[in-house]
């Protein structure tokens, strides 16, 4: 039987489209990236200055001059909640389209439901759109939250049709989508879900949100990867991108910007789930580190820098004796090879043989590091627990370490001593050549290290 003719290929990672099979993709080179969907007849797309009623800006269809344009109507609406607005660069812009991803029941339709209820208060026209709940869903667990504005509006639908609609005669000023892989357009042969559906509601969703200049969130489930589920190209059309990470079973969460285009992309917002919502946590270095234990080798201190922020983290490290022919090697919180590579590091320039023991290292609280400066406290740490020895829990550590065993210069030094001095500690360990940028250095003891070879004679 000949095979139907209104199906494609599509590439999940960057949304590539072609008629045949491909093992590899020829735009961004990925394998095994193919999916067939079928495919039908869509209508002509539609430029942001016609969609709605009114165009976004005055001159939206023809060139301007860059110092023309105002910024006075383009102030940022702040949440109300502030590790939020941290994340999101000061507040939510006019007209953003920002994707909010994470694992399922970490708390993406909590967060943005308390949003709305401060949103709300504060006298904001806010819709939220709902394609897996129904309407007493979230009143149940709306209730659990607290009262809230008759502001606040809600629809259960997936249709983009009919939100289009709703979005033109309603104009609210902010808009919740949850999520986007339950929404479908009927032009699409494609199932919910599938990329030429995500990729399509996207767009649309996009010409509304600069077209009537509303601010739309939109819900997006990952993959067992980590990542949005759907084409790769749906985090380059929005312009904010947020992850909820955490273990679903612990009480913290950590809200991280992958991508911003109106602020930073390092800055973490850190959230304690407890019975009525999500509840800010401003100071998440007494947090990470409460419950640390005393006067235990392989656990010491690290200052990094998230955005503009210093977090203060612990990092533990087991080294045991191996009872197999090949160690073992685990790392939780931190990259496994860069441990791998430290290792190799200590042996080699400093000659401590670990190639026989086996190697845990941790970093406590659940957060995901990926900073040099994490480097040194791993390796003192490693240190600290082959040899049995005891680190001063008054001591934060920081620093990079290359390959030829020297401890590198980190960023943002002074900003790492000030947080180790407001927290009280007495002693920090930091690569030497940092000494010289350091100011209120008579307020904790400053101990420069050059290679970890010093580190070694220092412990």
């Amino acid at each position: 039987m000949a095979k139907s003719k209104n199906t494609a290929f599509f590439c999940k990672e960057c949304g590539y489209e072609s008629s045949k099979w491909f093992g590899q993709c020829p735009s961004c080179k990925e394998w095994n990236t193919a999916v067939e969907e079928l495919v039908g007849k869509s209508k002509s797309v539609k430029g942001i200055a016609d969609v709605g009623k009114k165009k976004w800006d005055d001159n939206a269809s023809s060139p301007v001059s860059l110092k023309d344009i105002s910024l006075e109507d383009k102030d940022k609406t702040t949440t109300g909640i502030t590790e939020l607005d941290r994340v999101l660069g000061g507040g939510i812009v006019q007209g953003s389209l920002v994707l909010v991803g994470g694992d399922p029941g970490i708390g993406k339709s909590t967060l943005l439901l308390q949003m709305c209820y401060n949103l709300a208060d504060n006298g904001k026209d806010v819709l939220y759109i709902s394609g897996e709940e129904s309407l007493k869903q979230i009143k149940l667990r709306a209730d659990r939250i607290g009262q809230c504005s008759d502001k606040l509006m809600l629809l259960c639908e997936t249709n983009l049709d009919i939100i289009e609609n709703v979005l033109n005669d309603r104009r609210p000023e902010i808009v919740i989508i949850d999520s986007i892989q339950t929404m479908y357009k009927d032009e699409i042969g494609a199932a919910p879900g599938s990329v030429s559906q995500v990729r399509e509601s996207t767009s649309i969703l996009m010409q509304l949100a600069k077209g009537l200049n509303i601010s739309i969130f939109i819900v997006g489930h990952v993959t067992k990867e980590g990542v949005v589920a759907g084409p790769r190209v749906l985090e380059h059309m929005v312009d904010t991108v947020l992850y909820f990470e955490g273990d679903r079973y612990a009480s913290y969460r950590i809200l991280r910007g992958v991508k911003n285009r109106f602020g930073s992309t390092n800055e973490i917002g850190v959230f304690e789930m407890q019975e009525k919502g999500l509840v800010e946590v401003p100071d998440p270095s007494e947090y990470m580190l409460s419950g640390r234990p005393e006067d235990s080798s392989g656990s010491v201190v690290v200052c990094l820098i998230e955005g503009t922020r210093p977090l203060m983290v612990e990092v533990q490290a087991l080294v045991c004796d191996s009872n197999f022919g090949m160690p073992r090697r685990t790392a939780a919180g931190t990259d496994y090879n860069r441990v791998n590579l430290l290792m190799a590091v200590l042996e080699k320039r400093a000659g401590i043989h670990m190639s026989g023991s086996d190697a845990y290292v941790n970093v406590a609280g659940g957060i995901k590091v990926s900073e040099p400066a994490l480097d040194l406290g791993i390796v003192i740490a490693l240190i600290s627990s082959f040899k049995n020895i005891t680190v001063d829990s008054r001591t934060v550590i920081f620093g990079e370490v290359g390959l030829a065993g020297e401890v590198r210069a980190v960023s943002q030094a002074q900003q790492r001593v000030n947080e180790a001095i407001k927290l009280g500690f007495e002693n920090c360990i930091l690569p030497q050549v940092c000494l010289k940028n350091i100011k209120n250095s008579d307020k904790i003891k400053l101990i420069g290290i050059r290679n970890v070879s010093e580190a070694i004679n220092l412990i």
